[in-house]
Protein backbone atom coordinates (compact mmCIF):
# COMPACT_ATOMS: atom_id res chain seq x y z
CA UNK A 1 0.00 0.00 0.00
CA UNK A 2 1.27 3.55 -0.95
CA UNK A 3 2.25 5.46 2.28
CA UNK A 4 1.14 9.16 2.51
CA UNK A 5 2.10 11.89 4.48
CA UNK A 6 4.14 11.73 7.69
CA UNK A 7 1.85 13.61 10.05
CA UNK A 8 4.09 13.86 13.06
CA UNK A 9 8.04 12.92 13.43
CA UNK A 10 10.85 14.33 15.74
CA UNK A 11 12.72 16.53 13.42
CA UNK A 12 10.76 16.70 10.44
CA UNK A 13 7.27 17.33 11.33
CA UNK A 14 6.29 18.05 7.28
CA UNK A 15 7.05 15.99 4.10
CA UNK A 16 6.45 16.32 0.52
CA UNK A 17 2.83 15.32 -0.25
CA UNK A 18 1.14 14.75 -3.71
CA UNK A 19 -2.03 16.47 -4.73
CA UNK A 20 -4.31 13.64 -3.96
CA UNK A 21 -3.39 13.34 -0.51
CA UNK A 22 -5.51 15.08 2.22
CA UNK A 23 -4.66 15.60 5.91
CA UNK A 24 -6.46 13.92 8.23
CA UNK A 25 -6.65 17.54 10.09
CA UNK A 26 -8.35 18.72 6.29
CA UNK A 27 -10.40 15.31 6.68
CA UNK A 28 -12.01 16.06 10.35
CA UNK A 29 -12.70 20.22 9.06
CA UNK A 30 -14.08 19.02 6.31
CA UNK A 31 -16.85 16.89 7.57
CA UNK A 32 -17.61 17.89 10.81
CA UNK A 33 -18.50 21.38 12.67
CA UNK A 34 -16.87 22.95 15.07
CA UNK A 35 -19.35 21.90 17.84
CA UNK A 36 -18.53 18.13 16.60
CA UNK A 37 -17.02 15.58 18.83
CA UNK A 38 -15.05 13.81 17.23
CA UNK A 39 -12.54 10.74 17.89
CA UNK A 40 -8.93 11.24 18.98
CA UNK A 41 -6.04 8.77 19.90
CA UNK A 42 -4.01 10.26 22.70
CA UNK A 43 -0.33 8.48 23.74
CA UNK A 44 -0.77 9.09 27.64
CA UNK A 45 2.43 8.05 28.44
CA UNK A 46 5.78 5.55 27.40
CA UNK A 47 6.71 4.01 30.76
CA UNK A 48 10.12 3.39 29.46
CA UNK A 49 10.55 7.32 28.13
CA UNK A 50 9.09 9.29 30.88
CA UNK A 51 9.97 12.59 29.68
CA UNK A 52 8.58 12.17 25.72
CA UNK A 53 5.30 13.11 27.23
CA UNK A 54 2.08 12.03 25.17
CA UNK A 55 0.64 12.76 21.61
CA UNK A 56 -3.01 13.20 19.92
CA UNK A 57 -4.03 11.74 17.08
CA UNK A 58 -6.80 12.94 15.46
CA UNK A 59 -9.06 9.54 14.14
CA UNK A 60 -11.35 11.37 11.69
CA UNK A 61 -12.14 9.16 8.81
CA UNK A 62 -9.11 6.63 10.44
CA UNK A 63 -10.59 2.97 10.01
CA UNK A 64 -7.82 1.59 11.34
CA UNK A 65 -4.59 2.07 13.80
CA UNK A 66 -1.29 -0.05 13.94
CA UNK A 67 1.20 0.70 16.39
CA UNK A 68 4.71 -0.91 16.99
CA UNK A 69 8.11 -0.74 17.51
CA UNK A 70 10.51 2.35 15.65
CA UNK A 71 13.40 4.25 15.77
CA UNK A 72 11.17 7.45 16.92
CA UNK A 73 8.08 8.74 17.74
CA UNK A 74 6.13 9.24 14.21
CA UNK A 75 2.80 8.61 12.23
CA UNK A 76 2.01 8.01 8.60
CA UNK A 77 -1.17 8.12 7.21
CA UNK A 78 -2.47 6.19 4.30
CA UNK A 79 -2.99 8.01 0.89
CA UNK A 80 -6.55 7.35 0.85
CA UNK A 81 -6.68 8.70 5.04
CA UNK A 82 -8.21 5.64 5.74
CA UNK A 83 -5.12 3.82 8.16
CA UNK A 84 -2.66 5.60 10.25
CA UNK A 85 0.67 4.09 11.30
CA UNK A 86 1.91 4.80 14.39
CA UNK A 87 5.81 4.05 15.62
CA UNK A 88 6.80 4.67 19.12
CA UNK A 89 10.58 4.19 20.27
CA UNK A 90 10.85 0.72 23.05
CA UNK A 91 12.56 -2.31 23.38
CA UNK A 92 8.96 -4.00 24.55
CA UNK A 93 7.10 -3.06 21.33
CA UNK A 94 6.78 -5.84 18.55
CA UNK A 95 7.33 -4.39 14.93
CA UNK A 96 3.63 -4.88 14.49
CA UNK A 97 2.21 -4.70 18.07
CA UNK A 98 -1.36 -3.77 18.20
CA UNK A 99 -3.90 -2.55 15.81
CA UNK A 100 -6.96 -0.26 16.44
CA UNK A 101 -10.02 -1.11 14.75
CA UNK A 102 -13.16 1.66 14.29
CA UNK A 103 -16.63 -0.51 13.81
CA UNK A 104 -19.81 0.80 14.21
CA UNK A 105 -18.72 3.55 16.47
CA UNK A 106 -16.57 1.22 18.89
CA UNK A 107 -13.03 0.91 18.57
CA UNK A 108 -11.90 -2.31 19.30
CA UNK A 109 -7.87 -3.13 20.33
CA UNK A 110 -6.99 -6.45 18.52
CA UNK A 111 -3.46 -7.89 19.88
CA UNK A 112 -1.53 -8.17 16.54
CA UNK A 113 0.67 -10.99 17.74
CA UNK A 114 2.87 -9.19 19.93
CA UNK A 115 5.61 -10.72 22.27
CA UNK A 116 4.99 -8.99 25.31
CA UNK A 117 0.74 -9.17 24.97
CA UNK A 118 -1.82 -6.32 25.05
CA UNK A 119 -3.57 -5.30 28.01
CA UNK A 120 -7.08 -2.51 28.36
CA UNK A 121 -7.31 -1.38 32.11
CA UNK A 122 -4.70 -4.02 33.24
CA UNK A 123 -5.93 -7.23 32.20
CA UNK A 124 -4.81 -9.17 29.15
CA UNK A 125 -6.58 -9.19 25.77
CA UNK A 126 -6.85 -10.07 22.33
CA UNK A 127 -9.40 -8.43 21.07
CA UNK A 128 -11.79 -5.65 23.31
CA UNK A 129 -13.98 -2.62 23.01
CA UNK A 130 -11.68 -0.15 24.06
CA UNK A 131 -14.58 2.39 25.93
CA UNK A 132 -14.04 6.19 26.81
CA UNK A 133 -11.86 6.37 30.08
CA UNK A 134 -10.14 2.98 29.32
CA UNK A 135 -6.37 2.59 28.84
CA UNK A 136 -5.18 0.15 26.98
CA UNK A 137 -1.68 -1.01 27.05
CA UNK A 138 1.07 -1.87 24.54
CA UNK A 139 4.83 -2.88 25.32
CA UNK A 140 4.47 -0.14 28.00
CA UNK A 141 3.12 2.40 25.93
CA UNK A 142 -0.46 3.27 27.30
CA UNK A 143 -2.88 4.91 25.14
CA UNK A 144 -6.75 6.02 25.19
CA UNK A 145 -9.81 6.71 22.84
CA UNK A 146 -12.15 9.08 23.11
CA UNK A 147 -14.36 11.91 21.92
CA UNK A 148 -12.95 15.65 21.89
CA UNK A 149 -14.30 18.72 20.60
CA UNK A 150 -13.57 18.98 16.82
CA UNK A 151 -10.55 21.67 16.87
CA UNK A 152 -8.98 23.53 13.86
CA UNK A 153 -5.73 23.06 15.60
CA UNK A 154 -2.89 20.49 14.23
CA UNK A 155 -4.29 16.91 13.86
CA UNK A 156 -1.34 15.91 15.65
CA UNK A 157 -0.22 17.66 18.46
CA UNK A 158 3.28 16.24 20.28
CA UNK A 159 3.69 17.21 24.01
CA UNK A 160 7.61 16.58 23.53
CA UNK A 161 9.38 19.09 25.44
CA UNK A 162 11.89 19.19 22.43
CA UNK A 163 8.80 20.42 20.11
CA UNK A 164 6.27 21.72 21.96
CA UNK A 165 6.46 25.41 21.83
CA UNK A 166 4.34 25.70 24.75
CA UNK A 167 6.01 26.48 28.10
CA UNK A 168 6.19 24.39 31.55
CA UNK A 169 3.21 24.13 32.83
CA UNK A 170 0.59 25.53 29.99
CA UNK A 171 1.02 22.20 27.86
CA UNK A 172 -1.76 20.20 26.91
CA UNK A 173 -3.30 17.41 24.61
CA UNK A 174 -7.09 18.07 25.41
CA UNK A 175 -8.56 20.01 22.86
CA UNK A 176 -10.87 21.80 25.12
CA UNK A 177 -7.87 22.79 27.34
CA UNK A 178 -5.59 24.16 25.01
CA UNK A 179 -8.37 26.83 23.72
CA UNK A 180 -8.38 28.11 27.12
CA UNK A 181 -4.78 28.11 28.02
CA UNK A 182 -4.13 29.45 24.45
CA UNK A 183 -6.00 32.33 25.55
CA UNK A 184 -4.73 32.84 28.54
CA UNK A 185 -1.32 32.97 27.07
CA UNK A 186 -2.38 36.05 25.10
CA UNK A 187 -3.95 38.05 27.90
CA UNK A 188 -0.62 37.38 30.13
CA UNK A 189 1.39 38.87 26.89
CA UNK A 190 -0.46 41.66 25.70
CA UNK A 191 -2.24 42.92 29.09
CA UNK A 192 -1.57 43.53 32.66
CA UNK A 193 -5.41 42.78 33.53
CA UNK A 194 -5.40 40.87 37.14
CA UNK A 195 -6.40 36.98 36.06
CA UNK A 196 -8.26 34.77 38.81
CA UNK A 197 -7.50 31.13 38.93
CA UNK A 198 -10.50 28.79 40.14
CA UNK A 199 -9.56 25.16 40.48
CA UNK A 200 -9.60 22.33 43.56
CA UNK A 201 -6.65 22.67 45.65
CA UNK A 202 -3.10 21.35 44.17
CA UNK A 203 -4.40 21.73 40.92
CA UNK A 204 -1.14 23.91 39.90
CA UNK A 205 -2.38 27.70 40.08
CA UNK A 206 0.80 28.52 41.27
CA UNK A 207 2.68 27.06 38.50
CA UNK A 208 -0.16 28.78 35.70
CA UNK A 209 0.51 32.18 37.83
CA UNK A 210 4.25 32.16 37.34
CA UNK A 211 3.98 31.22 33.84
CA UNK A 212 1.99 34.15 33.55
CA UNK A 213 4.56 36.38 34.89
CA UNK A 214 7.04 35.39 32.65
CA UNK A 215 5.06 35.69 29.52
CA UNK A 216 4.37 38.82 31.13
CA UNK A 217 7.74 40.63 30.55
CA UNK A 218 7.39 42.28 33.86
CA UNK A 219 10.57 43.46 34.75
CA UNK A 220 10.03 43.00 38.93
CA UNK A 221 10.16 40.31 41.00
CA UNK A 222 7.45 37.78 41.52
CA UNK A 223 5.69 37.52 45.08
CA UNK A 224 3.37 34.62 46.31
CA UNK A 225 1.51 34.70 48.86
CA UNK A 226 -1.08 32.65 51.15
CA UNK A 227 -3.73 34.49 51.87
CA UNK A 228 -5.06 31.92 54.10
CA UNK A 229 -1.94 31.82 56.39
CA UNK A 230 -1.30 34.90 57.32
CA UNK A 231 -2.68 35.59 60.66
CA UNK A 232 -5.75 37.75 60.74
CA UNK A 233 -3.92 40.09 63.26
CA UNK A 234 -0.98 41.28 60.71
CA UNK A 235 -2.74 40.55 57.52
CA UNK A 236 -2.38 44.50 56.39
CA UNK A 237 0.68 45.16 58.15
CA UNK A 238 2.01 42.38 55.85
CA UNK A 239 -0.02 42.73 52.58
CA UNK A 240 0.50 47.14 52.37
CA UNK A 241 3.27 47.52 54.90
CA UNK A 242 3.52 50.12 57.77
CA UNK A 243 5.96 52.72 58.96
CA UNK A 244 8.32 53.34 62.08
CA UNK A 245 6.09 53.42 65.10
CA UNK A 246 2.96 52.26 63.67
CA UNK A 247 2.44 50.04 66.29
CA UNK A 248 4.03 48.29 69.50
CA UNK A 249 6.69 46.87 67.79
CA UNK A 250 7.14 48.35 64.71
CA UNK A 251 11.00 49.22 65.18
CA UNK A 252 11.70 50.33 61.33
CA UNK A 253 9.44 50.80 58.24
CA UNK A 254 8.11 47.62 55.91
CA UNK A 255 7.49 48.22 52.62
CA UNK A 256 4.66 44.94 52.40
CA UNK A 257 4.02 42.54 49.87
CA UNK A 258 2.45 44.15 47.35
CA UNK A 259 5.42 47.01 47.23
CA UNK A 260 7.56 43.86 47.35
CA UNK A 261 6.26 43.26 43.80
CA UNK A 262 6.61 46.46 42.42
CA UNK A 263 7.09 46.24 38.67
CA UNK A 264 5.79 42.83 38.73
CA UNK A 265 3.50 40.11 39.92
CA UNK A 266 2.06 39.49 43.31
CA UNK A 267 -0.22 36.03 43.51
CA UNK A 268 -2.70 35.60 46.12
CA UNK A 269 -3.29 32.29 46.77
CA UNK A 270 -6.28 31.40 48.77
CA UNK A 271 -7.67 34.46 48.32
CA UNK A 272 -11.32 33.33 49.23
CA UNK A 273 -9.69 32.94 53.03
CA UNK A 274 -8.61 36.73 53.18
CA UNK A 275 -10.49 38.93 55.40
CA UNK A 276 -13.31 41.35 54.50
CA UNK A 277 -11.76 44.29 56.30
CA UNK A 278 -8.53 43.85 54.30
CA UNK A 279 -10.37 43.35 50.87
CA UNK A 280 -11.17 46.97 50.69
CA UNK A 281 -7.51 47.89 50.85
CA UNK A 282 -6.86 45.77 48.34
CA UNK A 283 -9.75 47.14 45.93
CA UNK A 284 -7.98 50.31 46.42
CA UNK A 285 -4.80 48.85 45.19
CA UNK A 286 -6.60 47.69 42.06
CA UNK A 287 -9.02 50.74 41.65
CA UNK A 288 -6.21 53.40 42.30
CA UNK A 289 -2.77 51.73 41.82
CA UNK A 290 -1.41 52.56 45.11
CA UNK A 291 -1.34 51.57 48.44
CA UNK A 292 -1.86 53.28 51.92
CA UNK A 293 0.69 51.35 54.83
CA UNK A 294 -0.18 51.16 57.95
CA UNK A 295 0.81 54.43 60.05
CA UNK A 296 0.95 56.86 56.75
CA UNK A 297 -0.47 59.39 55.89
CA UNK A 298 -0.09 59.40 52.46
CA UNK A 299 -0.25 56.75 49.38
CA UNK A 300 2.50 55.51 47.65
CA UNK A 301 2.35 54.79 43.98
CA UNK A 302 2.60 50.83 42.75
CA UNK A 303 2.98 49.43 39.31
CA UNK A 304 2.08 45.50 40.44
CA UNK A 305 -0.42 43.01 38.35
CA UNK A 306 -2.16 40.78 40.81
CA UNK A 307 -2.63 37.13 40.21
CA UNK A 308 -5.44 35.37 42.34
CA UNK A 309 -6.37 32.11 42.90
CA UNK A 310 -9.00 30.10 45.25
CA UNK A 311 -10.52 26.82 45.55
CA UNK A 312 -13.52 28.32 46.87
CA UNK A 313 -16.97 29.10 45.18
CA UNK A 314 -16.36 33.11 45.47
CA UNK A 315 -19.07 33.81 42.78
CA UNK A 316 -21.70 32.31 45.83
CA UNK A 317 -19.65 33.92 48.66
CA UNK A 318 -20.20 36.86 47.09
CA UNK A 319 -24.06 36.38 46.38
CA UNK A 320 -23.82 35.46 50.22
CA UNK A 321 -21.98 38.54 51.39
CA UNK A 322 -18.82 36.56 52.19
CA UNK A 323 -16.89 37.86 49.79
CA UNK A 324 -16.87 41.92 48.15
CA UNK A 325 -18.75 42.48 44.58
CA UNK A 326 -16.54 45.00 43.77
CA UNK A 327 -13.49 43.27 44.36
CA UNK A 328 -14.36 39.95 42.82
CA UNK A 329 -15.23 42.19 39.97
CA UNK A 330 -11.70 43.33 39.65
CA UNK A 331 -9.75 40.37 39.73
CA UNK A 332 -12.39 38.74 37.56
CA UNK A 333 -10.21 41.19 34.73
CA UNK A 334 -9.71 37.46 33.40
CA UNK A 335 -10.72 33.89 35.07
CA UNK A 336 -9.30 30.41 34.41
CA UNK A 337 -10.74 27.01 35.35
CA UNK A 338 -8.33 24.44 36.50
CA UNK A 339 -9.41 21.06 36.18
CA UNK A 340 -8.94 17.94 38.88
CA UNK A 341 -6.29 15.94 37.48
CA UNK A 342 -8.03 13.01 37.11
CA UNK A 343 -10.55 14.90 34.48
CA UNK A 344 -7.48 15.39 32.25
CA UNK A 345 -5.99 12.00 32.60
CA UNK A 346 -4.99 12.28 28.60
CA UNK A 347 -2.12 14.70 30.03
CA UNK A 348 -0.53 12.92 32.91
CA UNK A 349 2.45 11.65 30.76
CA UNK A 350 2.98 15.36 30.70
CA UNK A 351 2.30 16.43 33.96
CA UNK A 352 4.27 13.85 35.05
CA UNK A 353 7.72 14.42 32.88
CA UNK A 354 7.65 18.09 34.54
CA UNK A 355 6.81 17.02 37.90
CA UNK A 356 9.71 14.36 37.56
CA UNK A 357 12.00 16.80 36.42
CA UNK A 358 11.14 18.86 39.41
CA UNK A 359 11.82 16.31 41.90
CA UNK A 360 14.35 14.22 40.00
CA UNK A 361 17.02 16.73 37.89
CA UNK A 362 19.13 15.21 35.58
CA UNK A 363 18.54 11.72 36.57
CA UNK A 364 15.19 12.54 35.49
CA UNK A 365 16.17 11.41 31.98
CA UNK A 366 17.19 7.78 33.44
CA UNK A 367 13.48 6.79 35.16
CA UNK A 368 11.28 3.98 33.61
CA UNK A 369 8.18 2.58 35.13
CA UNK A 370 7.61 -0.87 35.84
CA UNK A 371 4.11 -1.64 34.14
CA UNK A 372 2.49 -2.17 37.47
CA UNK A 373 3.39 1.11 38.75
CA UNK A 374 2.49 2.85 35.68
CA UNK A 375 -0.74 1.41 35.20
CA UNK A 376 -1.05 1.62 39.35
CA UNK A 377 -0.45 5.80 39.11
CA UNK A 378 -3.25 5.55 35.88
CA UNK A 379 -5.84 4.06 37.84
CA UNK A 380 -5.51 6.61 40.97
CA UNK A 381 -7.72 9.09 41.60
CA UNK A 382 -5.80 11.78 42.78
CA UNK A 383 -8.16 13.35 45.13
CA UNK A 384 -5.13 16.19 45.84
CA UNK A 385 -4.19 16.56 42.52
CA UNK A 386 -0.59 17.48 41.44
CA UNK A 387 0.60 18.43 44.82
CA UNK A 388 -0.29 14.43 45.80
CA UNK A 389 1.14 13.31 42.47
CA UNK A 390 4.90 15.62 43.27
CA UNK A 391 4.55 14.11 46.92
CA UNK A 392 4.23 10.66 45.76
CA UNK A 393 6.76 10.93 42.66
CA UNK A 394 9.44 12.58 45.35
CA UNK A 395 9.33 9.78 48.11
CA UNK A 396 9.27 7.22 44.97
CA UNK A 397 12.36 8.41 43.12
CA UNK A 398 13.95 8.29 46.63
CA UNK A 399 13.03 5.07 47.27
CA UNK A 400 14.34 3.44 44.01
CA UNK A 401 18.12 2.78 43.72
CA UNK A 402 17.96 1.39 39.84
CA UNK A 403 15.66 4.13 38.07
CA UNK A 404 13.22 1.29 38.07
CA UNK A 405 10.36 2.81 39.87
CA UNK A 406 8.39 -0.12 41.16
CA UNK A 407 4.78 -0.95 42.92
CA UNK A 408 6.07 -1.08 46.06
CA UNK A 409 8.19 2.57 46.04
CA UNK A 410 4.35 3.85 45.59
CA UNK A 411 2.46 5.38 48.30
CA UNK A 412 -0.07 2.47 50.15
CA UNK A 413 -3.07 4.80 48.36
CA UNK A 414 -2.20 3.78 45.07
CA UNK A 415 -2.19 -0.05 44.98
CA UNK A 416 -5.15 -0.93 45.64
CA UNK A 417 -6.42 0.77 42.16
CA UNK A 418 -3.41 -1.22 40.67
CA UNK A 419 -5.51 -4.41 39.95
CA UNK A 420 -9.25 -3.35 40.21
CA UNK A 421 -9.58 0.17 38.53
CA UNK A 422 -12.52 2.24 39.67
CA UNK A 423 -15.79 2.27 37.14
CA UNK A 424 -16.60 5.13 34.93
CA UNK A 425 -19.60 7.14 36.34
CA UNK A 426 -21.34 6.23 33.17
CA UNK A 427 -20.58 2.82 32.61
CA UNK A 428 -22.89 0.05 32.33
CA UNK A 429 -23.22 -2.86 35.13
CA UNK A 430 -20.15 -5.09 34.63
CA UNK A 431 -21.63 -7.93 33.14
CA UNK A 432 -23.77 -5.83 30.58
CA UNK A 433 -20.62 -4.56 29.55
CA UNK A 434 -18.76 -7.32 29.37
CA UNK A 435 -21.25 -9.05 27.30
CA UNK A 436 -21.71 -6.44 24.73
CA UNK A 437 -18.04 -5.95 24.78
CA UNK A 438 -17.45 -9.53 23.73
CA UNK A 439 -20.53 -9.74 21.29
CA UNK A 440 -19.21 -6.25 19.37
CA UNK A 441 -15.63 -8.13 19.36
CA UNK A 442 -16.83 -11.25 17.87
CA UNK A 443 -19.07 -9.47 15.17
CA UNK A 444 -16.01 -7.86 13.78
CA UNK A 445 -13.59 -11.00 14.31
CA UNK A 446 -16.68 -12.50 11.80
CA UNK A 447 -17.50 -9.82 9.31
CA UNK A 448 -21.27 -9.73 11.30
CA UNK A 449 -21.71 -13.20 10.75
CA UNK A 450 -24.75 -13.68 13.27
CA UNK A 451 -24.82 -17.36 13.37
CA UNK A 452 -20.75 -17.79 13.60
CA UNK A 453 -20.91 -15.61 16.76
CA UNK A 454 -23.77 -18.06 18.14
CA UNK A 455 -21.56 -20.85 17.45
CA UNK A 456 -18.38 -19.36 19.27
CA UNK A 457 -20.79 -18.22 22.68
CA UNK A 458 -22.15 -21.87 22.44
CA UNK A 459 -25.89 -19.85 22.19
CA UNK A 460 -29.14 -20.03 19.83
CA UNK A 461 -28.86 -17.16 17.25
CA UNK A 462 -31.87 -15.87 18.84
CA UNK A 463 -30.48 -15.22 21.52
CA UNK A 464 -27.50 -13.42 20.01
CA UNK A 465 -30.36 -11.33 18.19
CA UNK A 466 -32.00 -10.75 21.66
CA UNK A 467 -28.93 -9.33 22.71
CA UNK A 468 -28.11 -7.09 20.04
CA UNK A 469 -31.08 -5.91 20.23
CA UNK A 470 -30.69 -4.90 23.96
CA UNK A 471 -27.50 -3.60 23.69
CA UNK A 472 -28.57 -1.89 20.00
CA UNK A 473 -25.81 -3.46 17.79
CA UNK A 474 -26.47 -3.49 13.88
CA UNK A 475 -24.68 -6.70 12.92
CA UNK A 476 -24.58 -5.09 9.37
CA UNK A 477 -22.17 -2.57 10.53
CA UNK A 478 -19.39 -5.09 11.13
CA UNK A 479 -20.46 -6.62 7.52
CA UNK A 480 -17.77 -6.06 4.20
CA UNK A 481 -18.89 -2.90 2.42
CA UNK A 482 -20.71 -1.38 5.26
CA UNK A 483 -20.16 2.25 5.53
Amino acid sequence: MRRGKEVASPGRLRAAVSPVDQTLDEVSRSTTGSSARTPVLFIVMEAARLLARGARFSLVGVDTVTLGRGSERVATRSADGRSLDLRLPGPWLSSQHVRIQAAGGDFIVQDAGSRNGTFVDGARVTSHVLREGSVAEAGRVFFTVRGAPASEGPVVRDADASRSPQPFGLRTLLPELEESISALARVARKSTVPILFLGPTGSGKEVLAREVHALSGRAGPFIAVNCGALPTSLVEGLLFGHVKGAFSGAARDEVGFVRSADGGTLFLDEIGDLPATSQAALLRVLQEREVVPIGATRAVKVDVRVVAATHRPVEQLSDSGGFRTDLLSRLKGYSHRLPALRDRMADFGIVLADVLRDVAGARAERLTLAPEAARALLGYGWPLNIRELHQAMASAVALTTEDVIELQHLPAELLAPATSPPPLPDAPPSVDGALRDRIIALLHEHHGNVTAVARTLGKAPAQIHRWMNRFQIDPDTYRPGSP
